[in-house]
């Protein structure tokens, strides 16, 4: 397969049994959170059977995850102390990030967020018994009291809040020089996702909002969040920053942006959104 003309999108077929007779697999191989690469490759891809084996690792799990083009597809896992093989190398999932197509570096983010649930979860966190992979769908299942355990996902809203054609930009306490982007933060248990939306916005910059409007979704593996992307207006209040979490935030007009964020995740999606809408006099 010529890895680099694969549509990855409309081409990967997710599921978690796999065929009884696998020919041809690939191997996204993933140690101590890191992705292994073959030197010899032009851009990365996926291992075959045969470059898996040459690296003489040890295979500590394997997990399959769907079929790309009719080509099987596993996430495996191996050992997290072992040196890297010679022609072989060692990368984050953040190096994919810009390096990658968007699709792929989804696909990578799969395997090493199923890897890393699987390795969290071998035990029960309720009785300590071990857990065994159910194999209707991907779960694991206590021996002893039966508490079952799915990959773990947390639901986060990130929102672009405007007032007229100003946007409102936040600069994290923790984020490099000048680095501004819209307001994002965890589900609570019990929220919808709406309340999520106005009281993320509420407890970081002090201010609510009206007109909530679903924009989009994004997988973000770092370590396993799904993002649910929105627009808001203004409502009320003056900007209070939660200095915990923020140093800075303003309003800014949509044609005179600090350093925004790339159009590799949905906070610059959202953001290139508002300006588009802006600029044609929509808002």
């Amino acid at each position: 397969m010529n890895w680099q003309q694969v549509d990855f999108k409309s081409s990967f077929l997710s599921n978690t049994v796999a065929p009884v007779d696998v020919q041809n697999p690939h191997y996204i191989v993933v140690s101590d959170g890191e992705i292994l690469g073959l030197s010899a490759h032009e851009q990365w891809q996926p291992l075959s059977e045969d470059e898996l084996r040459w690296s003489m690792l040890e295979i500590q799990s394997s997990h399959f995850l769907g079929l790309m083009a009719d080509v099987p597809l596993f996430a495996v896992e191996v050992n997290g102390e072992a040196e890297e093989p010679e022609g072989y190398y060692f990368e984050t999932l953040w190096s994919f990030l810009s390096s990658v197509d968007i699709d792929l570096f989804y696909l990578i983010g799969r395997a090493k967020q199923i890897v890393e649930w699987f390795q969290t979860h071998r035990y029960c966190g309720q009785c300590g018994g071990d857990t065994t992979s159910e194999s209707a769908d991907r779960s694991r299942k206590c021996k002893d009291c039966g508490l079952m355990f799915y990959p773990r996902l947390s639901p986060s809203i990130i929102v672009c809040v405007n007032k007229g054609q100003d946007i409102l930009l936040a600069k994290n306490v923790n984020a490099r020089a000048n680095f501004y982007s819209v307001l994002a933060g965890f589900v609570e248990p019990g929220e919808s996702i709406e309340e999520t939306v106005r009281r993320e916005v509420l407890e970081e910059v002090g201010i609510t909002v009206k007109n909530i409007t679903y924009f989009g979704s994004q997988s973000w593996p770092f370590p396993n969040s799904l993002m649910l992307g929105f627009h808001a207006e203004y409502d009320s209040g003056e900007i209070n920053i939660q200095e915990e979490e923020l140093s800075d935030a303003q309003w800014f007009p949509f044609n005179a942006l600090p350093n925004p964020p790339a159009m590799i995740s949905i906070s610059g999606w959202l953001i290139q959104d508002f300006i588009q809408r802006a600029e044609a006099g929509l808002v």
